[in-house]
């Protein structure tokens, strides 16, 4: 080994180290480990950057695909943006307690929106009754906004969901739902907000 392959060796161990001692490390694409930058309350949470979202209006229509800057704020913003409740489940993967919520069944049409960053998430349409006491979907507005990641807290192996405008997390998803998908994804109703359909 070259003495600049040992100098580059010896400085991406510091860095690991670091990053340990500081704090958790994500995961991202290709399996390349970048430190969380969750250190400090005022530091972002989070890599900034452009995604790609369904834009829908609050009369349910769809506008289109449209690149929106993902919201990233520093553990001390959300605090400030999010209800505690909303808090712990959405930037601590939480879970509320099984019929604690609201959103069961609105007796309007409507969508369901991210309480963090307002991305539209699901249509009233396709929500269902599981009886498990946490609102229910057969299926997402748009795959495009919301994002999928393996989950293994609690020693389970579960598909976690997020919001792809903020990566706040809403709940999980489940093969036993009803048709057309077979899908039910079970969403914290503290992370929904729920908008009645707009005249068109």
């Amino acid at each position: 080994m070259s003495r600049i392959d040992e100098t580059l060796a010896m400085d991406r161990r510091r860095f690991l180290r670091a990053a340990l001692g500081g704090g958790a490390l994500l995961a991202v694409g290709g399996g390349l480990l970048v430190p969380r930058l969750h250190a400090a309350a005022n530091m972002p949470v989070g890599i900034p950057g452009a995604v790609l979202l369904e834009i829908f209006d609050d009369a349910g229509r769809d506008l289109g695909a449209r690149k929106v800057a993902k919201l990233v704020l520093s553990d001390a913003q959300w605090r400030q943006r999010l209800a505690p409740a909303s808090y712990e489940i959405m930037r601590q993967d939480g879970t509320e307690r099984a019929f604690s919520g609201e959103h069961e069944r609105p007796s309007v049409p409507g969508l369901f929106r991210c309480v963090a960053c307002a991305t539209a998430l699901y249509d009233a349409a396709t929500e269902f009754d599981s009886g498990t006491g946490w609102p229910s979907f057969w299926q997402p507005i748009a795959a495009r906004n919301v994002i999928e990641r393996h989950d293994t807290m609690f020693g389970m192996d579960r598909i976690a969901i997020g919001c792809a405008g903020c990566d706040s997390h809403l709940g999980h998803v489940f093969d036993d739902g009803p048709r057309p998908t077979g899908l039910r994804y079970c969403m914290n109703s503290v992370a929904l907000r729920f908008v009645p359909r707009a005249a068109a």
